[in-house]
């Protein structure tokens, strides 16, 4: 479908504005919008959309005006969207929180509007794109993964659904390495419980964690650091059963053996 043409009165409004920016004494002085203008909906939203890559705070005025004045127009609910996705693509750190608050704004008026979930999607995509390599501050994983999970719970049949599912791996996968990088580090530096807890976090938050064999090896490693054989055992079977070609296989399966030549070797006697 061909665009329409922009109506004559509109681009005579636009030459206006323009013409007035360029007479001495005026650049003070905000464009005032003919009257015809300013009554219509469709007009001055047009008028925001031919000004918003140009000039983003002009363009926003007249935004705002029209959902001031016309807040169930079918173009309030574009120009908020507009102004929204104006702040998103600007991309840095203040313009992205004013993104999210203008997207939850467009859900708490339009709760029931198609792009509802579009919204949601951009608000989780607002934190998702600030986020961390793992061994830095996870925060704003923690804050994608939620909002992205909201995508899943409130929009399920969307077309957003799907990927924020794809999303939601992700996060969980970051999270997951963040976890079990500080549990195999605790481990190598013999602090077990410490070690043990981190990751054990991991197999019961992020059972799906895409290296879990590292997970089972550390676990075996810190129980038998800790002389807890037994409980170490469990670990290095589960990691050869299900990687038998992870890297660990072969000291899983010697630490087996020496603790099980210890259960078969006497008890020292005391002297």
């Amino acid at each position: 479908m061909r665009p329409r043409p922009m109506p004559r009165l509109l681009a005579a409004a636009l030459a206006l504005v323009f013409a007035l920016s360029f007479i001495p004494g005026c650049k003070k002085k905000p464009a005032q919008i003919p009257p015809e203008i300013s009554a219509s909906d469709e007009a001055l939203y047009k008028l925001g959309e031919a000004e918003i890559k140009k000039n983003q705070e002009k363009a926003i005025l007249y935004l705002r005006q029209l959902i001031d004045s016309f807040p169930k127009s079918f173009y309030a609910q574009r120009a908020k969207l507009l102004i929204a996705d104006s702040y998103f693509k600007k991309g840095d750190e203040g313009n992205m929180i004013l993104a999210a608050a203008e997207y939850r704004e467009f859900i708490k008026a339009y709760p029931y509007s198609p792009s509802a979930s579009y919204s949601q999607y951009q608000i989780a995509l607002t934190f998702y794109k600030k986020l961390q390599k793992p061994g830095r501050d996870q925060t704003k994983t923690s804050q994608a993964l939620d909002e992205f999970k909201k995508v899943i719970a409130d929009y399920p049949a969307s077309d957003q659904a799907k990927d924020a599912q794809e999303k939601i791996k992700d996060c969980e996968e970051r999270l997951a390495a963040h976890l079990a990088d500080i549990g195999i580090q605790y481990s190598k530096m013999k602090v077990y419980k410490a070690a043990i807890s981190r990751l054990n976090e991991v197999m019961t938050s992020y059972p799906n964690f895409g290296r879990m064999d590292a997970v089972y090896f550390y676990l075996g490693e810190s129980y038998r650091g800790s002389r807890a054989l037994e409980q170490a055992v469990p670990y290095y079977i589960k990691l050869i059963s299900d990687y038998p070609r992870s890297q660990f296989v072969k000291k899983s399966t010697a630490h087996l053996k020496e603790i099980e030549a210890l259960k078969k070797s006497p008890p020292a006697k005391a002297k």
